[in-house]
């Protein structure tokens, strides 16, 4: 019996160790860092369209594909054009050096205006979007040091830091409206915090890929 007496009181103190150590870990976390997993990499996207409504004649660039500024992207019929215009109005070029995420247009096609026919994104320009739950984002600080991980580069880890606190939720830009009805499910809201991160161009990462993130807020 005093066997059995002793081997309890062992391992009612190990559970009570370990719950203590589950515990203070969680807290420690809870209170030195704000943590998301509702985070991806971003970035200015470049919508690259015609200034002229024709037909669609080349096509140089696929998706993938790394273009340089001003370059031309494809080539319209400039048949429609006034003898006095400049045969550069039939060239689509890129505004910016990067990489075509989207190709929008094929040969033949008949496109108008401001129709976009590439989409293109400098890697330079990349940075990490973290929506942070509404509680928690008032901790969050331009200045402050965040830890991130990026899902398509596994056992990479990345130092940033907080630049930006949006100014409103995610949801207010919803093109979904809102609900009118009488019923109400509250659901707390996500508000976008940006975090320039060293090195994550030279990374490349897939554009849109999904983020963990971690801002040390004490």
């Amino acid at each position: 019996m005093p066997g059995r007496k002793g081997i309890l009181v062992a391992v009612t103190a190990a559970m009570v160790l370990v719950l203590a150590g589950v515990g203070g870990y969680y807290w420690y976390v809870n209170t030195w860092f704000v943590s998301t997993e509702d985070a991806r990499v971003d970035g200015p996207v470049y919508r690259v369209a015609p200034q002229i409504s024709s037909r669609v004649l080349e096509i140089r660039r696929e998706e993938g594909e790394v273009v340089a500024p001003g370059e031309i992207l494809a080539r319209l019929d400039d048949v429609s054009l006034s003898p006095t215009a400049s045969p550069d109005l039939a060239t689509v070029r890129s505004p910016v050096g990067g990489v075509v995420i989207k190709k929008l247009g094929q040969v033949g096609e008949v496109v108008s205006a401001g129709q976009p026919l590439f989409m293109v994104v400098d890697p330079a320009d990349f940075y990490v979007t973290a929506n942070v739950e509404e509680t928690k984002v008032k901790r969050v600080r331009p200045g402050q040091r965040a830890e991130v991980s990026v899902d398509a580069l596994p056992g990479q880890r990345f130092v940033g830091r907080v630049t930006e606190v949006g100014l409103a939720t995610q949801a207010t830009f919803s093109l979904l409206p809102s609900m009118t009805s009488g019923t109400f499910t509250k659901v707390t809201q996500r508000v976008p915090v940006r975090i320039e991160v060293d090195g994550l161009a030279a990374a490349k990462p897939v554009y849109g890929a999904s983020v963990v993130v971690r801002v040390r807020v004490r």
